[in-house]
């Protein structure tokens, strides 16, 4: 484990070294990092941020110093803190949640799906296919990030894995789910991208009105569910 700090009120920690050679392993340890950190309720502790390897812990050092750290060693008695939560969690077996998987529905017509058809190529595929493929797996968040709320889902079927777009587009329409080497995503808001788009869901991923204002969090399982054209307007109707 190592801890760096990350700007002037936060710390990085870096539970994992390598993400590619085993994502599903690796999520799970930075998740078991993340609960542990949140059941020692350090003090000044304000958010816990998962990502591939790390977990980004942010502070309040008028709150820290509060409950009795130097204000001149503030990192140094935090770290001391981190690394005691840690100390005994067991790195494989994080929680997985128990809530049921989550659905997204997608119309996967080529009016939003822009890039359907040169995955399908690329693949040596048909359109039907990546489809199939694509909605047939059941994928896990592995942070969320980018814009708010956009999830990078592990998961996609070798076969569909296509390298991002050489020229990235200037604007994306929220709701695009796209697929960006080996994982997939979901863009929430109208954003640029180099992802290629191959469908759009009606659901709002993001609302920065509810709390909390993502619909997933690293860690969920989430599956895609094919629909049409007419389907996808009676959602968002």
């Amino acid at each position: 484990m190592q801890i760096t700090p990350l700007g002037d009120s936060a710390l990085l920690i870096r539970v994992v070294k390598d993400f590619e050679a085993a994502p599903a392993e690796a999520l799970d340890r930075v998740l078991a990092a993340r609960h542990a950190l949140e059941a020692a309720k350090i003090p000044g502790a304000t958010e816990l941020a998962p990502a591939y390897t790390t977990v980004a812990l942010f502070y309040d050092p008028a709150i820290a110093i509060d409950a009795g750290a130097p204000a001149t060693g503030i990192v140094a008695w935090l770290e001391e803190r981190i690394h005691a939560a840690l100390a005994t969690v067991q790195p494989i077996k994080a929680d997985r949640p128990d809530r049921a998987v989550i659905e997204i529905p997608v119309c996967y017509n080529t009016e939003f799906g822009f890039d359907l058809k040169d995955v399908a190529q690329r693949a040596g595929l048909d359109s039907t296919q990546v489809i199939d493929l694509h909605s047939g797996a059941e994928y896990r968040v592995h942070c969320i990030g980018f814009t708010g709320g956009f999830p990078f889902l592990g998961g996609l079927p070798d076969k569909i894995a296509t390298p991002r777009r050489d020229v990235p587009r200037k604007e994306i329409p929220a709701g695009s789910v796209a697929i960006g080497g080996k994982q997939t995503g979901v863009y929430p808001i109208k954003s640029p991208g180099g992802w290629n788009v191959i469908g759009r869901t009606p659901l709002n991923l993001f609302d920065p009105g509810k709390n909390p204002p993502v619909l997933l969090r690293a860690g969920d399982r989430v599956r895609f569910r094919a629909i049409t054209r007419d389907q996808f307007e009676k959602l968002t109707a």
